[in-house]
């Protein structure tokens, strides 16, 4: 067991949800975010936040210092730092003369997206890549964009933060289509409302309904449309879900969808696939990783003219045993587990051997 971690992120629950992949193999844990937080354990010493904002330029100074001091005073063993954006240069800028190894999780957006907002962003995420120890990212699609942007050779380890193994207990589904990705514009829910409406007009799937989870800026919009496709009493808006009810819901669902602009490995795709549910999501590289079309599952290139009914025609049996294999081997906590903490073994021995 190392003793002490470093954790940088944001205030997301995708940073908690990684701190309990490594709980296990720390003596304790030191958390800085973004912003404050309820998140307690008995592993962590110290909750930190941190304005990471670089808006203002007077900003940058101020916020390396009180990192500069954070780090020094916790003298981790290792930092990991979740997502490669303004705090991961933060902490880079302030560990420069400090001897402790840093590792780094691209998250997706921050070396799809970023890059391409202007000159310092770009100049800022390849800095980060160039100045870490170890890489990770969720998707060997992100892994190779990263290379893209470095000007050294890197080394990135391909791992997700996993999903629980499922349990093989029957699951009795329903003519229900299950969507719960972020009801932001980036996943374009409300072509999916349109997909569902051209679905449901065809007499064959009058019975079946489309439940929309998650929360964001669109709601209202989102909404407003179910209404105005008089499509109220077939389209449920959930909200926000807990994990037992959100696995719930791809439990009973015989499709799960998924339509955003960008994507890497996401974690839904991970969990529909384990729960029987058909996958139908973006034609994207990091999706293509997972699904091969009419396989075990749906690539949708332009949801505008595709028909879901198409995901009906896939042999079922033969969808859920690939898919199982592929979570089994891939994508549980386990399997995912063990790749951080060769990583972290990795740094410790390297650092012994000094």
């Amino acid at each position: 067991m190392i003793k002490k971690l470093l954790l940088i992120g944001s205030n997301s629950v995708h940073t908690y949800n990684f701190y309990a992949l490594v709980k296990p193999f720390f003596e304790e844990i030191v958390v800085i975010t973004t912003s404050d937080s309820d998140f307690v354990d008995e592993k962590m010493t110290h909750h930190y936040t941190l304005d990471a904002s670089l808006h203002n330029p007077l900003n940058y100074f101020p916020a390396v210092r009180k990192l500069r001091a954070i780090i020094q005073n916790e003298n981790p063993d290792i930092i990991h730092i979740q997502q490669i954006v303004t705090y991961h240069f933060l902490t880079l800028r302030a560990i420069r003369k400090i001897n402790i190894p840093t590792v780094a999780t691209a998250w997706g957006s921050d070396i799809l997206l970023n890059p391409q907002k202007g000159f310092f962003y770009k100049k800022m995420v390849q800095y980060c890549l160039n100045h870490t120890n170890y890489l990770t990212a969720d998707a060997q699609f992100i892994g190779d964009k990263m290379q893209q942007l470095s000007k050294k050779k890197l080394s990135v380890t391909i791992a997700n933060f996993g999903i629980d193994d499922v349990n093989d207990t029957l699951i009795h589904k329903e003519n229900l289509i299950y969507s719960n990705r972020l009801l932001n514009k980036l996943y374009r829910t409300d072509s999916i409302i349109d997909a569902f409406h051209r679905f449901h007009e065809k007499e064959a799937y009058r019975d079946w309904k489309l439940v929309i989870a998650g929360t964001g800026t669109e709601d209202e919009n989102l909404k407003k449309l179910v209404s105005d496709l008089e499509l109220t009493e077939v389209v449920q808006f959930v909200g926000w879900q807990t994990r037992e009810d959100n696995l719930q819901w791809y439990a009973k669902s015989k499709i799960w969808i998924a339509y955003p602009e960008s994507d890497a490995t996401s974690i839904s795709l991970l969990e529909a696939m384990s729960l029987r549910c058909i996958p139908m999501i973006t034609d994207l590289p990091a999706t293509r990783e997972w699904i091969s079309n009419g396989e075990n599952g749906c690539l949708i290139k332009d949801l505008s003219s595709f028909q879901i009914e198409k995901a009906l025609e896939i042999p079922y049996d033969d969808l859920v045993m690939k898919n199982r294999e592929i979570i089994e081997n891939m994508a549980t906590k386990l399997a995912n587990q063990k790749k951080f903490v060769a990583i972290y073994q990795s740094i410790m021995n390297h650092q012994n051997e000094k």
